[in-house]
């Protein structure tokens, strides 16, 4: 979606964040990085503004916005402060699942919550010994009567020990693929607990940790679509996440773009500023064509995805692309900047090491390659 064809409101939606972004998240995003501390009241602001059910029905109390406007509001924020844009994200990604795959009831009650911020919506696919080969999970939900009992950990959890409810993968059978559930796990069922959260490269102020369950029972209301069909939840879930991603690096590297920009138009050397020189002036013109491309395919993918069209490969496509950009972007933001990008007086050094996580989560570059050349030798 180009900004021609974005609506008044739309546009005037974009102002809005893009000042909120500016004014009340992009300078909190250095101390609490620091400090590892989660930007609860960030999440607060944005449930205030009625950001946090953008996709979401109105008639579950969202906005009905098309994944081509999410996924700018996530860019946005993302320039302002990565783990921020990345929360909305993993929130509108279980968001989405519970909307389409909940009972009528659960849905009703549930999604109402989330899309008003009471609730933070998490996602959990990935185990401490199953991470791409996501159908190797091992959790177990165990049918007890009208409940399930859930057994097992689950890894990697953005927003674990903070989130309202988790959308969990688990096992319900012995098919490696039909025997995978989904459950809706609210974040104060007995039996569930949380793990110490990971100490990590960057991100730090994104909580990422274990969920272990250990009899924890939920009613077999919270089961989400059939049993025997999260797999398919999953993969539908992560095509959303995937664009959540791409949106997500596309501010990152807009953010180290920018500031790559102005520091060579101030830095100088050999009594000229350094963006006279083409060594790095190639650099920044490199760096800005990649974001352009990056983010053009990711909201073409968006497109087709509110058209109801296939996008999988897209989606896979996108976040290969914006990923790598990010990484190549703020690479060079560090390059441009010289020994002053080595040191945390200066923020770039900072969205190095968070660009490297987005090569990863909702599935690594290498594992977009293979969707992307599975769709591609499967034929029409």
């Amino acid at each position: 979606m180009t900004v021609a064809r974005l609506s008044p409101e739309q546009r005037d939606l974009l102002d809005v964040v893009r000042a909120y972004a500016a004014k009340q998240v992009a300078p909190r995003a250095d101390a609490a990085e620091r400090a590892g501390t989660f930007p609860a009241e960030l999440f607060q602001g944005l449930a205030a503004m009625d950001l946090m059910g953008l996709g979401v029905a109105e008639e579950h109390g969202g906005s009905a916005q098309p994944a081509t406007v999410v996924l700018r509001v996530v860019e946005e924020l993302s320039r302002a402060f990565l783990a921020v844009g990345l929360g909305l994200s993993v929130h509108n990604l279980a968001t989405w699942a519970v909307e389409r795959y909940a009972a009528d009831d659960v849905r009703k009650e549930v999604v109402p919550r989330l899309a008003a911020g009471e609730w933070l919506g998490a996602y959990s696919l990935s185990e401490p010994g199953s991470g791409s080969d996501a159908a190797a999970l091992t959790t177990r939900a165990r049918r007890d009567g009208t409940d399930y009992v859930l057994n097992g950990t689950k890894a990697w959890v953005t927003g674990a020990g903070h989130a309202g409810c988790y959308v969990v993968m688990c096992r319900t059978g012995e098919d490696k693929v039909r025997g995978i559930s989904a459950l809706l796990v609210p974040a104060d069922t007995p039996g569930l607990s949380f793990a110490p959260a990971e100490r990590k490269m960057g991100m730090r102020s994104s909580p990422t940790g274990q969920l272990v369950f250990s009899g924890a029972r939920l009613p077999a209301r919270n089961l989400l679509g059939e049993e025997g069909g999260g797999f398919a939840i999953a993969m539908g879930a992560l095509e959303g996440g995937r664009l959540g991603i791409a949106a997500c690096a596309v501010g990152l590297a807009s953010a180290a773009l920018e500031a790559a920009v102005g520091y060579a138009r101030e830095r100088e050397q050999f009594g000229q500023p350094i963006g006279q020189f083409q060594g790095v002036a190639f650099l920044l013109a490199d760096m800005a064509t990649g974001i352009e491309a990056a983010r053009a395919l990711t909201l073409e993918a968006a497109d087709r995805r509110d058209l109801g069209l296939p996008h999988g490969r897209l989606a896979a496509m996108s976040k290969l692309t914006a990923t790598d950009t990010a990484m190549a972007v703020t690479t060079d933001a560090v390059q441009v900047f010289g020994g002053n990008g080595y040191t945390a007086d200066y923020p770039v050094e900072r969205w190095f090491r968070e660009a490297k996580v987005l090569q990863i989560v909702e599935g690594t570059n290498q594992i977009q390659r293979v969707v992307i050349s599975r769709d591609l030798l499967k034929g029409s």
